[in-house]
């Protein structure tokens, strides 16, 4: 269904670390660790600043794949993975972009299933990956009928 994606990526998109969002993330997951949050000892952290959660980037807007059209209702989040080279950090621009990774399926007892695996991308200014992730996204038979309806 999704084989013809694979491969295909968004256009890279400017992204700014912001302290006010970071400490409203950081609050939303109740993660109050002051390196997210306090600015004074961030300031006196090996980061000479505050990061990010490790699940921030989940709020970062990656682009669109043109030829990617998944509903806005009736997937199932799979799984989800982040790998880092480094923390982000506050104050940073991050460039974001997403390619279809795989397209596969499997019979289920609820009927064939589609996963579709996104992987996501943050660099910095200069082009050096900071972070990916890993996405699963699995589709129902019955979003699949609709889909191709």
């Amino acid at each position: 269904m999704y084989k013809n994606v694979i491969g295909k990526k968004s256009q890279k998109v400017k992204n700014i670390v912001e302290m006010g969002m970071v400490k409203r993330f950081a609050d939303s997951i109740g993660d109050s660790h002051p390196l997210f949050i306090d600015e004074e000892y961030g300031k006196k952290s090996r980061y000479k600043g505050n990061i990010a959660p490790p699940t921030f980037p989940r709020v970062f807007d990656y682009g669109e794949i043109e030829e990617l059209h998944l509903p806005n209702v009736g997937l199932i989040h799979g799984e989800q993975t982040y790998h880092y080279k480094r923390p982000l950090l506050v104050g940073e621009t991050i460039y974001c972009f997403t390619e279809v990774a795989e397209y596969y399926e499997k019979k289920a007892s609820i009927g064939l299933l589609g996963f579709i695996v996104l992987k996501r991308y943050g660099e910095d200014e200069e082009g050096s990956t900071i972070f990916t992730e890993n996405q699963t996204v699995i589709i129902t038979e019955a979003v699949r009928k609709e889909l191709v309806k």
